[in-house]
């Protein structure tokens, strides 16, 4: 039997936090401004494998185990944006079963990197940093494509009712021990929002005058984990109308904050830990009896390829000779160059494109691989990979002053293909912002 009392255990999922052997909540005092109310942090990386997630991981395992669609030496599948994936992959390892995820190359190499380490097999995919429920070879329908297969199972946290319950079962009935039922105010921020809709039932079935409230980011933001007010709308556990409030906080605030919680608090608190915070600040009110706990989902050491684009003056000084070296000087520049090629001179968005399309009528390249354009592409365009662009002038227009947009799945590579074709001597070509996925959500014609 597990002693939480003297920490002993006889195995890892001994460790799982449950109302007996809760994460820690701890008071802000340096960034937090108020005079009267008080902020509590749930430090959720004191899971047993670094973040609240692992909540959800053990209880749709325990949920799926308890109803018999999975077995001995299963096979799971589960699209993630890194922290769900982590927590399956260690407990597939307690429990004898195996994982594959699917997941974006947007996400930070070191949970890419640590979810091979323990043991995943890792798919990385075109698709945002929380993987998009309508991407056709985004990291959902991949791990979909693969849980059709008998000797596969998708427990699919994006849908799943456990995700929810398993707030419910631990994190709700923590959080009301924790603060001997003072708490006033909840909040959390939004990815899957499994966090914010389980506790805010269990909470407010205790009282009904806790408020909740969830944080999500801005549009374009890099933070891992949550998603925009966009991609939150195609998410089948949120539930606005069970909340209280929204709020968004902009992508630098949150890296700010955070670099604000390691240095004043002493907390190595990750960035989505941040924008919640952030949205607590602007809502919660500084009264008197106020007692509000923010969910902090994550530490700092999984973001440093993140820290790194947003604090350069931190990246440290490559070993001489080292492989995975910092870039050189000429790859800085090129990345320089695509990064400085998104301006409103050399991309359009999907309005403009179609006002275009009724004008102009530009040739349409989609520059990725055939495999992709084959699954979903934007009606009439080409298929021409970008590598390809210059071998393959025939098929391009002779009249250089052409319009021509280029297209991918959400314009990252069409940049490049644009710039390809630029050095063409191309003179009238843009890049589809959002790409075919922001086409096909404003229901355009897709192919």
């Amino acid at each position: 039997m597990a002693d939480h009392q003297r920490r002993v255990y006889n195995n890892i999922l001994e460790m799982l936090s449950d109302e007996q052997n809760p994460t820690p909540i701890l008071r802000l005092n340096q960034v937090v401004p108020f005079k009267h109310a008080k902020i509590y942090a749930k430090l959720e990386w004191y899971n047993p494998f670094g973040a609240v997630k692992d909540r959800v991981a053990a209880n749709m395992l325990r949920d799926a185990e308890e109803k018999g669609v999975i077995g001995d030496h299963q096979k799971l599948v589960e699209p993630t944006s890194g922290n769900t994936g982590m927590g399956l992959a260690m407990m597939a390892n307690a429990k004898g079963y195996t994982l594959s995820t699917p997941l974006s190359k947007a996400i930070p190499a070191e949970k890419r990197t640590m979810l091979r380490f323990f043991g995943a097999d890792v798919e990385e995919l075109d698709d945002t940093l929380c993987p998009a429920p309508g991407a056709p070879e985004g990291a959902i329908a991949r791990a979909m494509e693969k849980a059709e297969r008998p000797d596969f199972h998708m427990l699919n946290q994006y849908e799943n009712e456990a995700n929810v319950e398993a707030h419910i079962r631990t994190t709700g009935k923590e959080i009301w021990r924790q603060t001997e039922g003072a708490i006033t105010h909840f909040v959390a921020g939004l990815g899957t929002c499994g966090t914010i809709t389980g506790n805010g039932r269990f909470l407010k079935d205790k009282n009904p005058e806790i408020k909740v409230f969830g944080v999500h980011p801005d549009e374009g933001h890099d933070i891992p984990g949550v998603r925009s007010l966009k991609q939150l709308k195609q998410t089948k556990l949120f539930h606005p109308e069970e909340y209280d409030q929204l709020v968004e906080v902009a992508n630098r605030e949150a890296f700010d904050m955070c670099l604000r919680l390691n240095r004043e608090e002493s907390l190595i608190a990750g960035p989505s830990s941040a924008m919640a915070l952030i949205g607590a600040l602007r809502l919660v009110p500084d009264e008197p009896g106020v007692l509000a706990v923010v969910i902090f989902p994550d530490n700092a050491f999984k973001y440093a390829s993140s820290f790194v684009r947003h604090f350069p003056q931190f990246r440290a000084a490559p070993s001489a000779g080292a492989p995975g070296a910092a870039p050189s000087s000429k790859e800085r520049l090129l990345n320089t160059l695509v990064e400085n090629s998104r301006n409103p001179h050399n991309t359009l968005e999907v309005k403009e494109l179609q006002a275009e399309l009724q004008k102009s009528r530009p040739l349409l390249v989609d520059v990725r691989s055939r495999e992709a354009y084959s699954k979903q592409h934007v009606a009439g365009a080409v298929n021409i990979p970008v590598e390809s662009l210059r071998d393959r002038k025939d098929d391009l227009p002779q009249d250089l002053e052409a319009p021509i947009v280029t297209v991918c799945t959400r314009g990252n590579m069409s940049i490049s293909g644009m710039l390809v074709l630029q050095s063409l001597g191309y003179r009238n070509v843009k890049s589809l912002n959002g790409g075919t996925t922001a086409w096909a959500e404003n229901n355009l014609p897709v192919e």
